[in-house]
């Protein structure tokens, strides 16, 4: 332990000088509540190597907060009362390209004496990960991320916050047009830029269905660092946006009635280095282990949509007929589809992947991939199998035929999904009970707040929450 201890001192002081050398003062840690709000705390840059060894200090209370920085509490957190330390990850330490000075990490958190804190998400990412290197797979995994951009407001009173004033020329221009490249090509060119430059691989960027919405989509990586690249990937965004005088909202739903912002994790799985898409001769280039993955995330939406749809807001853009994949379903290239099964060209040895379409990004990442993997774990050790693939759109189909096809609607609002969350023996077990218990307590708290509220209302309140 001293010899590890003196190693990691030895490693920050010496990224400490690069980071003095490049002009960096501070680095800002981060960590993502149950509400899937990023909250930090930063350091000047020459303490990176008393965090690195002490960590820096933070009350548990924050994995009991809600979107409006609301405080309630579980059987296990809440009140004033504990101390945690955030220790940074010295692997993803990132200088910020869009934020002069600045450099960026997320971090584990621990409690005084050492050990894991039951509720770090990014340590149950972790933990799930593991589980699934332990059964032979490797899992790759990256999210779709979506915002809507929007003219800053002249201050941000609190006043100001509910309000939304649209950028005119990219609403009159149509969806994934390229009116909206040529109109915003300095904005769009600078945030590809500024990710490029922080190691992260944008694969595509585009504008997507509504008005002044665009989608950067980046290149998979394994479980932890795919929720650590979401992170970077929003905060740059925003960065970006400020430095161009506008504003990013990556809310569910930034207008009530409009198509809202999603955040769909896709993934894909191999074994010693073959991937389980494309097996020859199997129904549809999968694995066995690989149907029933997918079988298992599949069987578990409706739980799964308390951790990817944590929000009231969420439920406004879950709509049929919108994409967003409200059918507890899954199809070949079907985008309707709760779960979609990306075939990739034949001739590519690692095309194919997955895509969980109802996620959207006031999920904290963490628990998003490991939620899902926990999932996927429990089908494939209870010999799960998927149903036979839907084509076409079910919000289409009359309620006797999906109901003979076995096709039945996921949960449409948070306490309903919460309701199932709760009941769902594996993912309770691989939370754990403190941070299951917390993550409930947030959403039963999000619920009463916005039990009266209605779609505008919710709407407006959070829009610049994420």
């Amino acid at each position: 332990m001293g010899s590890r201890a003196a190693e990691q001192r030895g490693d920050a002081r010496q990224l400490a000088a690069q980071l003095d050398a490049e002009g960096v003062r501070n680095v800002a840690l981060t960590w993502v509540d149950n509400a899937g709000i990023t909250r930090v705390k930063a350091i000047p840059a020459q303490r990176l190597a008393h965090a690195a060894e002490r960590g820096v200090g933070m009350s548990p209370v924050f994995d009991v907060f809600t979107s409006d920085d609301a405080m309630t509490e579980s059987d296990d957190l809440g009140g004033p009362d504990g101390d945690l330390r955030l220790f940074p990850d010295l692997d993803r330490v990132t200088v910020l390209a869009a934020q002069p000075g600045w450099a960026w990490a997320p971090v584990d958190r621990y409690d005084q004496q050492g050990q894991p804190h039951p509720a770090c998400q990014r340590l149950f990412a972790r933990r799930m990960a593991e589980r699934a290197t332990e059964a032979g797979l490797d899992l790759r995994m990256g999210f779709e991320t979506e915002w809507v951009v929007t003219r800053a407001p002249a201050s941000l009173t609190p006043a100001a916050e509910g309000e939304f004033e649209p950028l005119d020329y990219p609403c009159a221009g149509p969806a994934y047009g390229m009116t909206r490249i040529v109109e915003l090509s300095d904005y769009v060119r600078d945030v590809t830029e500024a990710l490029t430059l922080q190691g992260i691989e944008v694969l595509q960027v585009h504008p997507e269905y509504a008005p002044g919405q665009f989608e950067v989509t980046t290149a998979p990586g394994d479980p932890v660092r795919a929720a650590d690249d979401a992170v970077l990937v929003r905060e740059t965004v925003r960065a970006v946006s400020t430095r161009h005088g506008l504003r990013a909202s990556f809310a569910p739903s930034v207008v009530a009635g409009q198509v809202g912002n999603g955040c769909h994790l896709h993934l894909s799985l191999y074994r010693d280095g073959t991937s389980l898409h494309r097996t020859p001769d199997a129904e549809w280039g999968l694995a066995p282990d690989a149907v029933a993955f997918l079988a298992g995330i599949l069987g578990a939406l409706p739980a799964l949509l308390a951790i990817g749809c944590p929000s009231p807001a969420s439920y406004l853009r879950l709509q049929p007929s919108q994409w967003a994949g409200v059918y507890q379903c899954w199809g070949l290239e079907n985008r309707e589809a709760a779960l979609r099964l990306i075939t990739g060209a034949a001739d590519d040895p690692d095309g194919g992947q997955a895509e969980v379409k109802t996620f959207d990004a006031a999920a904290n990442p963490y628990l998003a991939v490991g939620a899902v993997i926990a999932a996927g774990l429990h089908g494939i050790e209870t010999g799960a199998q998927l149903p036979t693939p839907e084509r076409g759109d079910p919000g289409v189909l009359g309620v006797r035929e999906r109901a003979r096809r076995g096709i039945l609607r996921l949960p449409s609002t948070l306490t309903e999904a919460t309701d199932r969350l709760e009941k769902s023996a594996p993912l309770h077990e691989a939370l754990g009970k403190v941070l299951h218990g917390a993550v409930l307590a947030v959403r039963r708290a999000e619920e009463a707040h916005f039990a009266e509220s209605d779609a505008d209302e919710i709407a407006a309140a959070t829009r610049w929450r994420w």
